[in-house]
């Protein structure tokens, strides 16, 4: 284990410290990294998140796909919570904490905008970065790959749907282009180069080795990634701190108790902990990129919502890490490895 990966929570935690001095101290360099961006999706990160995730697509062994229908248990908790779940409690959340506890903090106005993002954001279950979460805690390459790959398939055909119905609107325009390029560029792309690569390295032994020597670069991709995601918001964080924690609040009750009950199921189940530590993990986290862009087209630029979908980012991180610890202390209850 690399000394990025032992001490990786401080790493992280450095990394946002780091991000947001950044982000006050060079505003013309973190405007410089914004404006490389394609249908929303920055292409630095992009880069940055692909190798991420390219070291646990090496691992993923074609021949392990037919066996993946054995263990149907692990996609049906995924689909359940994402789909089921996980939109109607956010939703419920954010209007529980805007129109009632919040209620004489926030101005109305603000407070729908601000539901309006959280729903957004319940809405879009995470492509890419499942992929680095499944990693750090030994998950199974294959079944992640089709649980991400089902999700994307439900996302093009539900997405629209679910969150016309949640915010009592009908002109949803779903930009297309974000969430086709973000999964050539997060699932496509770096399963292809796995699949390249392990043809290449043909044995096992030399398979594992070359993933023991790439692994320790998704690391140090994740902390640059968090550097500069609280770099492109750290002007946002200081300027509106009091309005980011309330806006936090509702997300962190709905990513531990989404958490929490899909790893409950799993246990419950006897669900394989390679299985059900992926499968908790991708509920829990979202596809960021298309709820702020939707966000960005629904309400603009500076609107609550989208403001109330980069707070979803800030906090993604700090408590996906914090459940990837917990999951990786409890894996000796489960009683299969």
């Amino acid at each position: 284990m690399s000394i990025f990966e032992r001490y990786l929570t401080v790493w992280v935690g450095l990394a946002m410290v780091a991000g947001i001095a950044i982000g006050t101290a060079a505003p013309s360099l973190v405007e410089a990294i914004a404006a490389t961006e394609v249908a929303s999706v920055n292409l630095v990160v992009a880069v940055l998140i692909w190798a991420m995730v390219y070291p646990m697509m090496v691992g993923v062994d074609p021949r392990s796909l037919r066996d993946v229908v054995k263990q149907p248990k692990g996609l049906a908790i995924t689909l359940v919570v994402n789909w089921f779940i996980k939109p109607f409690t956010m939703a419920a959340l954010g209007v529980l904490f805007f129109e009632v506890v919040f209620v004489d903090l926030i101005a109305p106005d603000d407070a729908r905008q601000y539901i309006a993002g959280l729903i957004l954001l319940g809405a879009a279950p995470c492509t890419a970065m499942v992929f680095v979460w499944s990693q750090l805690t030994k998950g199974d390459e294959s079944y992640t790959l089709l649980q991400v790959s089902v999700n994307d398939v439900v996302m093009v055909f539900a997405f629209a749907p679910i969150v016309a119905f949640l915010l009592g609107v009908t002109d949803i325009t779903v930009p297309w282009e974000t969430l086709l390029l973000s999964v050539v560029l997060f699932v496509v792309l770096p399963l292809v180069a796995g699949l390249w690569t392990r043809a290449r390295l043909g044995e096992a032994e030399r398979i594992d080795a070359f993933r023991d020597r790439v692994k320790p670069w998704g690391v140090v991709g994740l902390i640059a990634t968090v550097m500069i995601l609280f770099g492109l918001q750290g002007q946002v964080i200081l300027d509106r701190p009091q309005v980011i924690a309330l806006i936090a609040v509702p997300i962190l009750i709905q990513s531990y108790g989404i958490f929490a009950l899909a790893y409950v199921a799993a246990y419950a189940l006897r669900v394989p902990h390679r299985i059900a530590a992926p499968c908790a993990l991708i509920g829990t986290s979202n596809f960021f990129e298309l709820a702020v862009a939707v966000a960005i087209s629904l309400f603009g630029l500076n609107s609550g919502a989208a403001l109330a979908t980069v707070v979803g980012v800030l906090v993604e991180v700090p408590v996906m890490l914090s459940l990837v610890a917990f999951a990786n202390r409890t894996r000796g209850r489960f009683a299969v490895p």
